[in-house]
């Protein structure tokens, strides 16, 4: 979606990547960057106060860096398009435009079961029938029909398809019209849809289930389309188990589970998701040894004691784009580019404030490198009053009902309740919404009914 106080499109698609970088630099800012020119803080400087981000970006301003990184990191040569089968194209976006290989039809066929007649009624039936897939039948003469199905060719000097229920046939077997037979009805003649060679569907088009039917119909075997994002998926913290009752102060890990389909709903191909613990070093190695187009982490954002993001940041000599956004909840969240052609995205720890991260940093950042369409920004009035922070933005999960959105309950940075009753997320701005304020919403991928939900 794009988010009040982005550049639009028309204002960025033309940028070359040095003019991208320096957009991001820009808007980083000389105080984010950190010894060697690094965008990371110093890891021997003093730890600040978990909820202090006084680099922090304003949450349109944050989307809009993600969107501009993913700009220059889609012109590297691994964003080059890719042919893939049409089974396997689905969510995906046109490369190359989509042009016939062939007429549709490519020969005239019968819109309706019936009979293909010529001239005047009554006809005389011929014995055999025509079928579809069948080759080219023998012409007709006047006066003369044959039964014909949906789909068929139809034979040569057919002056038109009378249907079944307009036809009768007599005790010698002549057909006689129940009503009149007009020249040329329910025949498709070849080409009516288009002919050979025409623009059917321009470059960017998603791929949607119509447009691979589309695409086969039109003679395609494969599709030349933007790859899918590669993301890898580290899970962080040594208290969190895969399965069980919490215990012993241990607790489920709910972003494991959660962030892989999510991902793929915003268009990723996710590779694999690793479970790390509080490891510097195997974190270091992680970060370090993929090729993923998108490295996402969970938790260790902040600057606790085993919060080793930044340091692991500081240490590959990564560039911090963002480094804190201000959003409640996930304010901790952060965005760095490791190589030209490569980023990571840090979520908070807590469930919902993993989620707001990965809706305001990673969503723009896969749907700029796949090439997706960015989804129609609307608004809709509050049913409730909806308290906000008095200067950062909040995101708070509702359900859409009627005209309106009814916001939940249990919007707590750790609750995951909410959002999974949740149609979308309000967009309440600093201070606050009364009720009726219209509030821009964000919807979730399933609750939207778009192509990108896609689980496996």
């Amino acid at each position: 979606m794009t988010s009040p106080g982005t550049r639009d499109d028309a204002e960025t698609e033309d940028l070359d990547v040095e003019e991208a970088l320096a957009l991001v630099r820009e808007n980083s800012g000389p105080a984010r960057r950190g010894p060697g020119g690094h965008g990371t803080p110093d890891p021997h400087a003093p730890h600040r106060p978990a909820d202090s981000h006084p680099r922090a970006l304003p949450w349109p301003e944050a989307r809009a860096t993600a969107e501009r990184a993913a700009r220059a990191a889609a012109r590297s040569a691994r964003r080059s398009p890719v042919s893939v089968p049409l089974d396997a194209a689905l969510g995906l976006t046109l490369a190359a435009p989509l042009a016939a290989l062939t007429d549709l039809p490519s020969f005239d066929t019968s819109a309706m079961d019936g009979w293909a007649v010529a001239g005047p009624g009554p006809w005389a039936v011929r014995d055999e029938g025509v079928l579809a897939g069948h080759a080219v039948p023998a012409p007709l003469t006047d006066g003369e029909a044959v039964r014909i199905a949906t789909g068929a060719r139809v034979p040569p000097d057919t002056t038109a398809v009378l249907r079944t229920e307009h036809g009768r046939t007599d005790e010698r077997g002549r057909l006689h019209p129940t009503r009149e037979a007009v020249h040329g009805q329910d025949i498709r003649p070849r080409g009516q849809e288009c002919r050979s060679g025409d623009h059917l569907l321009p470059v960017g088009t998603l791929t949607t289930p119509a447009v691979l039917g589309l695409a086969a119909a039109a003679g395609y075997d494969t599709l030349t389309v933007v790859p899918r994002p590669r993301v890898d998926v580290l899970v962080l913290g040594d208290e969190l188990l895969t399965e069980g009752l919490p215990h012993d102060g241990l607790i489920r890990d709910a972003l494991g589970p959660m962030l892989p389909p999510w991902l793929r709903a915003l268009g990723a191909e996710v590779r694999t998701v690793r479970r790390l613990g509080d490891d510097a070093e195997a974190l270091h190695r992680a970060v370090t040894t993929s090729d993923a187009d998108l490295i996402v982490t969970t938790g260790g954002t902040a600057a606790g004691p085993v919060d080793h993001v930044h340091p692991t940041l500081h240490r590959t000599g990564a560039e911090l784009l963002v480094d804190g956004v201000r959003v409640r909840p996930g304010h901790p969240m952060l965005l760095a580019r490791l190589k030209d052609d490569q980023h990571l995205v840090g979520l908070p720890g807590n469930p919902l404030a993993a989620v707001s991260g990965l809706l305001t940093l990673a969503e723009p950042l896969l749907r700029t490198l796949a090439a997706r369409p960015a989804p129609e920004t609307y608004a809709l009035p509050l049913r409730d009053a909806v308290h906000g922070h008095p200067h950062d933005t909040r995101l708070v999960p509702v359900v859409l009902r009627g005209e309106g959105a009814v916001p939940l309950r249990y919007n707590g940075p750790a609750m995951l309740r909410g959002i999974a009753a949740a149609d979308a997320l309000a967009v309440v701005p600093p201070g606050g919404a009364r009720p009726g304020q219209e509030t821009e919403l964000l919807d979730m991928p399933w609750a939207a009914g778009g192509i990108g939900v896609c689980f496996t």
